[in-house]
Order: C-alpha cells, then sequence, then structure tokens
C-alpha cells in the first residue's frame, strides 16, 4: 500500500522531470528565436527575415533564456532533493 508520502515523492519526482523536460524546450526556443539570429538585430531590436517573413525581437531572447533558467533550476532542485533523501 503506497503511504501518502510515497505518493507525493512520486509526483515531485514527475513535476521536476516535467520542468526539466519543459526547461529544455525553452532552451530549444531561445535558440531558434534568438541565438541563430544574434547578428541580424538593428537599433531597435528587431530581425526582419525575408525568406520566412518573420520579425525576431531581440526582448524574446531575455525571456526565453529566464524561462528555461528559471525551469531547469526548479526541476534539477526537485530531483536533487529526492536523490538526497533516498540515500
Amino acid at each position: 500500500m503506497n503511504s501518502p508520502r510515497m505518493i507525493l515523492r512520486w509526483l515531485r519526482g514527475i513535476l521536476g522531470t516535467a520542468l526539466i523536460g519543459l526547461g529544455l524546450l525553452f532552451a530549444l526556443a531561445f535558440e531558434s528565436r534568438y541565438w541563430r539570429w544574434r547578428d541580424c538585430f538593428n537599433e531597435l531590436g528587431r530581425c526582419y527575415d525575408p525568406v520566412s517573413q518573420d520579425v525576431y525581437l531581440e526582448q524574446a531572447g531575455l525571456v526565453w533564456v529566464g524561462l528555461a533558467v528559471v525551469s531547469l533550476l526548479l526541476g534539477l532542485g526537485l530531483v536533487m532533493n529526492l536523490r538526497r533523501r533516498q540515500s
């Protein structure tokens, strides 16, 4: 029979893993929406790609990398905390 602590431990593990995955997706978005275009931005912080007709904003890089860092740190914190309590 599973105790409430064991169920809570499983939920923390699932949440930690989900946050790590989400952080990796945010890092991928940072790479595709900012890092590839970092040399293209003008003085207004915009970059226009005539092939895809997309406009990339320099401020989006800060948002994507911020979300990636926060998600990865929270996820790694939860997973590492579970590993520490297990020992």
